[in-house]
């Protein structure tokens, strides 16, 4: 199957969603970057999806060898500015709105996931030294990461250490000149090691000496694989992971300081890690949900594309036993429809989030508050998305998708991943009822649900949100174990609440005959009288509180 990015489609949501021309005034660029990344990632990625996931990343005594056309592909995205859309100017960036950079990571993640994480990766690193970066660390490695020249990483995870980051003990003691030595491992770190750059710039969160405990005591550091004199910085990578999926992305054991120490910088104040922390994970997060976007997309092409050639049986009731192709039986019908809507709901839900981020950078703190609530719900709900449509996916193919022969299958398998890593979506939820739930007193989340209802019109959404503002108010009061317990079909019913609202916008603004206005409105009208009324039973599940779940040991349910 030839992959084709959704460029028209990408290019409604941005003007109608985003409304990105009151980011930008040049659509002319808007439609030059959006043909020439779907020309890229066609071109460049996706004939390499299948490569890597059976050729795999290879690891040999601390190298990483990646699969053949990685080393072409990566260059050419060098060579092209792919990784500089949205990257600040004063570090070599083009500037442009995040919300196109997210239309472009779209192709990309859809293209090949496991090769689309590299670029992710330092998209959370530019934003944290953008941010907190000492003038000297934006000078000599800002422009470098933009460029993708040196790619970099995230390295939080300890296998002490997981989701509870306050747990980690790598260590930095201070070198005396401004420099700090770096002991410790670290585990599921992507990127940490391969052979497509030479040199890989890692931000590794570590304790100082005499820190707090917890995360109050948590610094940030820039560790290079290469030190700035040439030679070879005191890091490893001990192993690489065997995984479901997202085979050619190889997730590095990394070991820092066998040797005496690894050298690195303090990024920001001592302690101050928890706050550059999350300024690279909230961009991390908004990407994942972009990752199950491009998954969802891909997923869903391959499975119409199997439908309308695979010919199986006679479609019920017609006059002819002539067998049909399978798109013709309504049960397939129905599940590539669901398809298609899960799919752009979750886009328009992630490219308005992303909008919101560009908003706010332009000084609209409204926006940047209702960013901040979007964000779990961009995260968690498009990472459901994703790997449901996959799932969907190959229950189209039938017994062909189970094998790898036709590719549904690594769709699958590689989306199986988003819900989990960059926070799992229960800690997405966990962040939504805890958090943002109260952000700024409860306006933020007040005033989402009331532009909501100010635009909707669809009786759906107007029963939804009743069932939203009910269900927050609820929760506002509850226990902790009752909110947790909540949390996640709450978070699930907001989203599919904010995606309904939007898709409704975008078949509203699709008056033509021609068949994408046609599909806009239809799959429109599904997610909405199908996936709307399936979130609002949800709210029994939010309703049910944490007594049940308690009711016997967890040994019981062995």
């Amino acid at each position: 199957m030839t992959f084709r990015c959704p460029v028209q489609e990408q290019r409604f949501v941005l003007d109608h969603v985003v409304r990105v021309h009151e980011l930008t005034n040049d659509a002319d660029m808007v439609e030059a970057v959006l043909e020439g990344a779907a020309q890229f990632a066609e071109g460049e990625f996706a004939p390499l999806d299948c490569v890597g996931d059976t050729e795999k990343a290879r690891w040999n005594d601390g190298v990483v060898t990646m699969p053949s056309g990685f080393h072409d592909a990566y260059r050419h995205f060098v060579e092209g500015g792919w990784g500089t859309i949205a990257a600040p100017t004063d570090g070599g960036g083009q500037g442009l709105p995040l919300a196109l950079g997210a239309a472009v990571m779209e192709d990309l993640n859809a293209a090949n996931l496991a090769f689309a994480l590299c670029p992710m990766l330092s998209m959370g690193a530019i934003e944290a030294l953008e941010a907190h970066g000492s003038p000297e660390q934006k000078r000599d490695y800002l422009p470098r990461i933009i460029s993708g020249e040196w790619p970099a990483t995230m390295n939080l995870t300890e296998p002490q250490a997981g989701s509870d980051v306050g747990a980690l003990k790598t260590r930095a003691e201070p070198n005396g000149d401004g420099s700090w030595r770096i002991t410790g491992t670290k585990i599921y770190i992507t990127y940490g090691e391969h052979d497509l750059a030479d040199n890989i710039i890692h931000l590794v969160l570590a304790r100082t000496p005499g820190a707090p405990s917890g995360t109050r005591g948590i610094s940030l550091f820039l560790v290079p694989k290469v030190l700035p004199d040439g030679s070879r910085n005191d890091l490893r990578c001990v192993s690489i992971e065997h995984k479901l999926g997202i085979h050619a992305s190889p997730t590095c054991v990394m070991s820092y300081g066998d040797n005496g120490g690894a050298t690195g910088w303090l990024i920001g104040p001592e302690h101050g890690g928890m706050r550059a922390m999350f300024t690279m994970m909230n961009n991390a997060r908004l990407n994942v949900g972009l990752q199950g976007v491009g998954i969802a997309e891909r997923a869903t092409q391959r499975a119409v594309d199997y439908a309308l050639g695979r010919v199986q049986s006679a479609r019920v009731g017609a006059e002819t036993r002539e067998p049909v192709a399978i798109h013709e039986h309504p049960d397939v019908r129905r599940m590539l429809l669901r398809m298609r809507a899960l799919t752009m709901g979750a886009r328009a839900l992630a490219y308005y989030a992303f909008g919101q981020v560009d908003r706010s950078r332009a000084g609209d703190s409204a926006a940047g508050m209702r960013s901040d609530l979007l964000t779990p719900m961009v995260k968690a709900w498009c990472t459901d998305v994703g790997c449901e449509v996959a799932s969907i996916g190959i229950q189209v193919h039938g017994g062909m998708g189970y094998v790898e022969e036709t590719g549904a299958a690594q769709h699958l398998r590689d989306a199986r991943i988003a819900p989990i890593y960059e926070g799992t979506n229960g800690i997405q939820a966990a962040d939504l009822v805890g958090r943002k739930l109260g952000l700024d007193g409860g306006l933020a989340f007040d005033s989402l649900i009331a532009d909501i209802r100010a635009e909707a019109e669809a009786p759906s959404i107007e029963a939804l949100a009743d069932a939203v503002e009910i269900a927050a108010a609820t929760l506002r009061s509850a226990s902790h174990d009752d909110r947790l317990a909540a949390s996640y079909p709450f978070l699930t019913m907001c989203s599919v609440l904010t995606a309904g609202w939007l898709l409704e916008r975008q078949a509203t603004a699709a008056k033509g005959d021609e068949p994408f206005h046609q599909v806009k409105r239809t799959a429109a009208e599904y997610f909405l009288s199908v996936i709307v009324p399936e979130a609002l039973g949800l709210a029994a599940s939010v309703e049910a509180g944490a007594e049940l779940l308690y009711a016997v040991p967890a040994e019981a349910l062995a």
